[in-house]
């Protein structure tokens, strides 16, 4: 048996919270320390989690010699300075999307993780989904063929605190950048990008220059199409569906719920529970995953997938999105500049 990984953990927020249950699930980890500024945070994790070490400053977590590596679910602008200190301390970090919402942090930082032989994940834990996992392999297999129009829809079931909305970076860098690394998961070279985005239920995302849906078509290296639909709400639940056709076939994944029985009366047919509710809930496995894969890649001494560049790559489709709804245009991207 191996020795269980001793995991730090940097932020106690909601996600924070996510990732302190998949390690207490996995065998292979434990919670050994916990950071957060808002100590009483960090106190009340490591209690309900075991851990034995509580911080209020995330370098003395990093640098403490008592980790095998970490997890970064701390507010997006602190994730360079983080994933900067775990390089510089031979730590192994998964953090959180995004990178930073300013890609000239990024590049600042790419050419230091590109050099390191320290592990650097990041969280776009939805290609550890078993259902589009499973799809993705199936697709890979060649079973519909050549890949040529791939539909991602991703809707919320209701638009986040407008607190939030205010410093997300927008529902592009924020929300869709799961849908744009999901698309390169399937279609890894993307050279085109044309967004629309629209106003058409929140005056309050509206009044912050947001907005609350959006349309995204991505154009692949190979001819590929990709059409992301998103919206801040759904009124039947966590909207979360993936479609593949190719030149064989079509492959679905489908909007997962709770139970899989139906019911048939003569007033309904087909009639079921409602969808899960929300990201917490619907991805509960793939942070597992996640976290596994992750802790797979050290051991082996593999790189960790997806990783910088790929958050970066995310962060440039979403700033073309961006480009491209406000201006009217389509977006030239090359990913590997």
């Amino acid at each position: 048996m191996t020795t269980p990984f001793k995991i730090g953990l940097i932020g106690t927020g909601r996600i924070g919270q996510v990732h302190a249950a998949s390690i207490a699930a996995l065998n292979e980890t434990t919670l050994q320390w916990v950071a957060d500024p808002f100590i009483e945070g960090a106190q009340k994790v490591a209690a309900q989690y075991g851990a034995p070490n509580v911080t209020a400053d995330a370098l003395e977590l990093i640098n403490s010699g008592d980790v095998d590596a970490i997890v970064i679910a701390s507010p997006t602008p602190t994730h360079v300075d983080l994933i900067s200190a775990a390089i510089d301390a031979g730590v192994p970090a998964l953090c959180e999307k995004p990178i930073d919402l300013d890609i000239a942090r990024v590049d600042a930082l790419r050419e230091k993780a590109s050099a390191s032989s320290t592990p650097i994940a990041l969280g776009f834990n939805r290609r550890f989904d078993p259902h589009f996992a499973e799809l993705h392999r199936r697709v890979q297999a060649g079973q519909i063929g050549k890949l040529e129009q791939l539909t991602i829809i991703s809707r919320d079931p209701a638009e986040p605190p407008i607190e939030y909305v205010k410093v997300s970076g927008g529902i592009f860098r924020d929300m869709t950048i799961h849908d744009f690394d999901m698309a390169r998961f399937f279609v890894p070279e993307i050279v085109e990008v044309t967004a629309r985005g629209a106003n058409q239920f929140s005056e309050e995302i509206a009044a912050v220059g947001d907005y609350d849906s959006a349309i995204v078509t991505l154009r692949g290296a190979g001819g590929e199409f990709v059409t992301i639909t998103n919206s801040r709400h759904s009124s039947y639940g966590y909207d979360q569906r993936l479609e593949a056709f190719g030149s064989l076939g079509m492959l679905q994944a489908t909007n997962v719920g709770p139970t899989t029985v139906r019911l048939y009366t003569e007033e309904q047919v087909e009639a079921q529970a409602p969808y899960q509710n929300f990201f917490l809930e619907r991805y509960a496995a793939a942070y597992q995953l996640e976290l596994a894969a992750f802790i797979a890649s050290i051991r082996e001494g593999v790189p960790a997938s997806p990783g910088f560049d790929d958050g970066r790559a995310a962060l440039l489709l979403a700033n073309a999105a961006v480009q491209s709804a406000a201006e009217g245009v389509s977006v030239a991207v090359d990913l590997n500049a």
